[in-house]
């Protein structure tokens, strides 16, 4: 297997699975929780490096993990304590931590290769370097390893509690009506979460590996309406961020990860734009067509309460509509079109004249105000 092949693979992978619980990460609204535990694992990985002596011992894994529950716990202590707003938590806990990382990794950690540029942005071009081998025999990167079996323990806890934390994820409360003990469902997805994001780690950073988490799952909630569908999204657009960030990063020479996370961000700016039910476009028309329909009840309304009255010949004249009804020239002859055009209306020399399916939708409008 080629070098770049186990790359893209490992890119996969590792996109997979942060897509995964960064779903329930999005639909539960603690997107930045991702951002907090993903920087503030780092002094727990140190201090587990100080222990171990070893980069690649299991120990890192288990006391970034215990460090990311750690965060989620203060940052839900400190919301508890009200005495700081509820997103202010986030924003004091973990760039405490994380700092504290950063000046452990700088001080005492020189002599190896976790600098604070690995810290911050990885690099995968170097995961297939790290091999790993069973009595001589060479299996491939640790790294595809390590992410392959990350992704398994995301899938099986999504299996065994899916319903339970789709409950606990919708109405917390309920769920806890019903027996469901949804702070232990949340600090066992926080937990996932952490695991997740000291496996991705030494691939794309404690910066980028956030872009991996919440882009992908961003893209799928404009996509999908059911749980189900939209974890399946999100894993699909995220290996095809991480295909797509590798193809371009080949091609132009640059860091894979960045390119992964610009990819991401292309998908979800594309979502964002064309979804059928939830894109701008879509939103954009759909507004447009509510204010035309509003519009033309408005003209309706206009006519039907200056019809056969003095001020007919001033009120409800084509050329002065736009006066009275305080509305653009434009909008007004877009209006006057479309009523004329669905039958509501119809010239009468200069005026603008009701039909009669005109009188009784303005009629309609007019007791349902009433």
């Amino acid at each position: 297997m080629s070098a770049a092949l186990e790359i893209l693979l490992i890119a996969v992978v590792t996109a997979v699975a942060a897509s995964l619980p960064g779903t329930y990460l999005v639909l539960r609204r603690l997107a930045m929780v991702s951002d907090a535990i993903s920087h503030a694992i780092l002094p727990g990985i140190v201090i587990a490096f100080f222990a171990t002596g070893d980069l690649g011992s299991p120990l890192l894994v288990a006391a970034a993990a215990a460090t990311g529950v750690a965060t989620v716990a203060l940052i839900e202590a400190v919301k508890r304590s009200r005495l700081v707003p509820g997103d202010a938590a986030i924003g004091l806990v973990f760039p405490a931590l994380f700092a504290l990382g950063v000046v452990l990794v700088s001080r005492y950690a020189g002599d190896v290769h976790l600098d604070t540029d690995a810290v911050l942005l990885g690099e995968l071009a170097f995961a297939p370097f790290d091999r790993f081998a069973v009595g001589g025999r060479d299996l491939g990167p640790v790294a595809l390893w390590t992410m392959g079996g990350i992704l398994l323990i995301n899938l099986a806890f999504i299996a065994v509690v899916f319903k339970e934390l789709k409950l606990a994820t919708v109405d917390a409360g309920l769920a806890a009506a019903l027996g469901l003990k949804p702070a232990l469902l949340h600090y066992g997805l926080m937990t996932v979460v952490s695991i997740t994001a000291v496996g991705a780690f030494n691939s794309v950073g404690s910066i980028l590996v956030v872009a991996l988490m919440i882009a992908p799952p961003a893209t799928a909630y404009l996509l999908a309406e059911r749980l189900g569908p939209m974890l399946a999204l999100s894993a699909l657009t995220a290996a095809l961020a991480a295909a797509a960030g590798c193809g371009i990063a080949f091609l132009l020479d640059v860091s894979i990860a960045g390119a992964m996370a610009t990819a991401c961000g292309v998908l979800f700016a594309a979502a964002f734009a064309l979804a059928p039910r939830r894109g701008l476009l879509v939103q954009m028309r759909r507004r447009a067509a509510q204010r035309l329909e509003f519009g033309v009840t408005m003209l309706l309304v206009h006519l039907l309460h200056h019809e056969h009255t003095e001020e007919a010949r001033e009120e409800c004249r084509r050329t002065t509509l736009h006066q009275h009804l305080r509305w653009s020239e434009g909008f007004t002859r877009q209006v006057a079109r479309q009523a004329e055009l669905r039958g509501l209306v119809a010239p009468a020399g200069e005026l603008v004249a009701l039909t009669g399916s005109g009188r009784d939708r303005a009629q309609h409008a007019v007791a349902g105000r009433g």
